[in-house]
């Protein structure tokens, strides 16, 4: 009797530690290398949509939270006929930089700290 409640109480403990986990949900910020001025739409898997607006050349963006899942960030830049888009799956701990890369046709690249 003795063993089966050091089981239950070492069970309940083992439950409660990973229950309390500290993870985070992934973060986003932008960066834009390119030459003229971006919007960027990102869409969420949790299905929320953020805008980010103005993002001048050279500039980073704070961190914005997202849930975890796919994300799609679609940008439109000042005086360019083509909004390149990028899809792109965001895990936990994770932070990502959305570049902007400078060039004739716009591109997108995603990189993880």
């Amino acid at each position: 009797m003795k063993k089966l409640l050091v089981s239950v109480i070492s069970l309940i403990f083992l439950f409660t530690i990973v229950s309390c986990s500290d993870e985070e949900n992934p973060k986003f910020r932008i960066f834009n290398e390119g030459t003229t001025k971006a919007n960027i739409q990102v869409q969420t898997s949790g299905g929320n949509t953020i805008n980010i607006n103005d993002v001048e050349p050279g500039e980073k963006t704070a961190y914005q939270s997202a849930a975890e899942g796919n994300i799609i960030v679609k940008v439109v830049i000042q005086n360019a006929t083509i909004s390149p888009t990028i899809t792109f799956f965001a895990a936990k701990d994770i932070r990502y930089t959305i570049i902007i890369l400078a060039g004739t046709i716009p591109s997108l690249r995603v990189e993880h700290d």
